[in-house]
């Protein structure tokens, strides 16, 4: 009975890490993907940058799962590719765009997310100063970390802005065994550079 009880309990818990093992291999898979596509569509943007007349930032849409940028932090070393949409699918390839706020670099504020046990598991060492790197398909953005926040799950901390801003979010704690109860928030804003006289 003890040996039947153990064999179902060893066998239980293979496929529960069977069941996390592959959705963290979906994940690196996804985010592979993206990488490869979005260096596509860069190659692609450049030849057609070449022909288009400059005109002025709109607010730019995006179709869910769609690539919509690069995030760098070089202080970190992270740099993942951007799919609109904050759901299961999205976050297991990369971090998620908020549906509905700004693109990165146009006025509003641009939020993006991840979970912190993958993409964004070294948030936790980025502090104010740091720079951040959008690159989207119409603009690449140098910013700069200006707030750093823990707050509680219901407690307001995303917040429109008619200037270009940026707001990173993922969960806190960071190294946390369980859902983390609050939300680490990063706020950034973009590094103006003079013009030459």
């Amino acid at each position: 009975m003890r040996r039947a009880l153990g064999a179902a309990l060893i066998a239980v818990g293979v496929v529960l890490l069977a069941g996390v093992g592959y959705r963290y291999a979906r994940g690196a898979y996804d985010r592979d993907q993206a990488r490869s596509a979005w260096a596509a569509l860069e190659a692609q943007d450049a030849v057609a940058s070449a022909s288009r007349l400059t005109s002025a930032p709109t607010h730019t849409t995006y179709a869910p799962g769609a690539l919509v940028g690069r995030l760098i932090i070089p202080a970190v070393q992270l740099d993942e590719v951007i799919a609109e949409g904050v759901g299961d699918d999205q976050l297991d390839a990369g971090p998620g765009h908020l549906p509905g706020s700004a693109s990165p670099g146009e006025p509003g504020n641009a939020v993006i997310s991840a979970h912190r046990d993958r993409h964004f598991h070294s948030l936790g060492h980025v502090v104010v100063g740091d720079t951040v790197i959008t690159v989207t398909r119409t603009s690449r953005t140098t910013w700069v970390i200006v707030n750093r926040s823990i707050v509680g799950r219901y407690e307001p901390s995303l917040f429109p802005s008619e200037q270009p801003e940026l707001t990173l979010t993922t969960c806190w704690p960071i190294r946390y065994i369980g859902p983390a109860p609050d939300r680490l928030i990063l706020t950034a804003k973009p590094i103006v550079v003079p013009p030459r006289a």
